[in-house]
């Protein structure tokens, strides 16, 4: 059986690295639109968090099998369409995550000091297409909307001494914009309370621990919690704890101190839903956002946010919106789910398409770590090897693969990447950090990546 992945990120790694391990004799073809592989976890982890991307160790192992094979530099959808790779296969599965960002839906959203979580982590984790960003770092204050992991990468990557960040594999036009950052002062605001925040605990602790910084937590959002985590399941009963450990804290002695010089500050804000995001008095930048206070209906996880009629005004010069990632359709042949921004599948069946199969955030929704992936994606390649023994598959009939893909990028002029070329980008890129104390300088120029490799 020939098998097609789109997508090199953990859910097509993942996807690929099952099939190939439960059948001995199928060959998997890994489409990227990117030269370089492994998606999020090169693009998404936060640069200071080096230890989630030694998951790239078990992708090159599985790429450098010999029943696998990577094309990056590929667009699917544009290059080669998603109907010629199913006359090529016996299976395509697309695991091509989400590269959208979801909208606030709210007046003023597109003005300049706005600007979305995934572009702004782009930005300085070295994504191609985010790196002409540029964001405004000269206000004092900065307001990321939602609660989540990435929100809190976010808020530690403003936030941080340079010295720490001068260590890591951050972009060096990120690190020299963060050098003269004038930002000093990072609300988190979300629409829910304490008891409904997205992050986990090591994330917040790492965030309290942050040197030369003070937490900012207002103990009245967390009266009376301690009784209503009594019976929450452990992560959540230990996250409002620290929570509310850290909002009763007094200021350290050594905080007082350096009160005098005020040291930078982060604090969590909660029950508030952006409106509006308000103009600057020229009406072309970011003055503050105003809020509407709200009251929760319902408990727990499933507690909705309903509006109080209060607003507030909170002033700040950069707005970052935290509030998710969106999947968006590749190809006019595959159906889409736009409302809830999936394809429609069965376990990673999609439906009404024999042989097409998606896995992780395009197959589920943008939620979860790299194991809910991983755990998603095996459950999705287990579905094709379930139909390849059934016979839905009908593997009978020989299919052409990555040569006669190969014939029609040709015909259009696309020239691929294998994963021996990414492996020399990756070499160029280690030597270019050793050289500046770092573990690698990421290439964040396309053309550059191709001309490295003489394309």
């Amino acid at each position: 059986p020939r098998i097609c992945v789109v997508g090199s990120g953990p859910a097509g790694f993942y996807t690929a690295q099952h099939i190939l391990k439960h059948h001995d004799l199928a060959q998997v073809d890994i489409y990227e639109k990117l030269p370089v592989p492994f998606g999020l976890v090169r693009f998404g982890v936060a640069p200071d968090h080096p230890e989630v991307k030694n998951v790239i160790n078990t992708f090159t192992h599985t790429a450098r099998s010999d029943r696998c094979a990577y094309y990056g530099n590929v667009t699917v959808g544009r290059d080669v369409t998603v109907g010629e790779l199913q006359q090529a296969y016996h299976a395509v599965v697309l695991s091509y995550g989400a590269e959208g960002s979801r909208v606030l839906g709210i007046p003023g959203e597109n003005l300049s000091g706005v600007y979305s979580a995934r572009a702004f982590v782009g930005w300085y984790n070295g994504l191609p297409e985010n790196q002409d960003l540029k964001p405004d770092l000269s206000c004092e204050t900065a307001l990321i909307l939602g609660h989540g992991n990435v929100a809190l990468d976010i808020a530690r990557i403003l936030l941080s001494p340079l010295d720490f960040l001068r260590k890591t594999d951050i972009t060096d036009c990120s690190l020299a914009a963060l050098a003269c950052s004038k930002v000093k002062r990072v609300w988190l605001a979300g629409r829910r309370g304490p008891l409904q925040v997205a992050f986990t605990i090591k994330e917040l602790r790492e965030m309290i621990n942050l040197p030369g910084t003070q937490p900012v937590l207002n103990p009245a959002d967390f009266t009376g919690l301690e009784n209503a985590v009594k019976d929450a399941p452990r992560p959540r009963k230990r996250l409002t704890e620290l929570m509310i450990k850290t909002a009763l804290e007094k200021p350290r002695e050594k905080a007082a101190m350096v009160q005098a010089a005020v040291p930078r500050q982060w604090g969590l804000k909660f029950q508030r839903s952006p409106q509006e995001v308000l103009p600057t008095a020229d009406g072309t930048r970011v003055r503050g956002v105003r809020m509407a206070l709200t009251r929760l209906e319902g408990s727990g996880d499933s507690a909705k946010a309903v509006p109080t009629g209060d607003v507030e005004e909170l002033e700040c010069g950069l707005v970052l919106s935290s509030i998710g990632y969106q999947s968006l359709p590749l190809d006019p042949a595959v159906p889409f789910d736009t409302q809830h921004g999936v394809i429609p599948n069965s376990s990673g069946r999609v439906r009404g398409a024999p042989g097409l199969y998606c896995s992780g955030w395009v197959k589920r929704g943008p939620v979860g770590v790299i194991v809910s992936t991983m755990n998603d994606s095996f459950d999705t390649a287990q579905s094709v090897l379930e139909d390849l023994q059934g016979g839905v598959l009908d593997v009978s009939v020989p299919r052409g693969g990555s040569g006669a893909v190969g014939s029609i990028l040709r015909s259009r002029g696309v020239r691929p990447v294998s994963f021996s070329d990414w492996e020399r980008i990756d070499a160029a890129e280690v030597a270019r950090g050793k050289a500046a104390g770092k573990p690698r300088e990421k290439i964040v120029n396309l053309q550059e990546m191709l001309q490295l490799l003489g394309h």
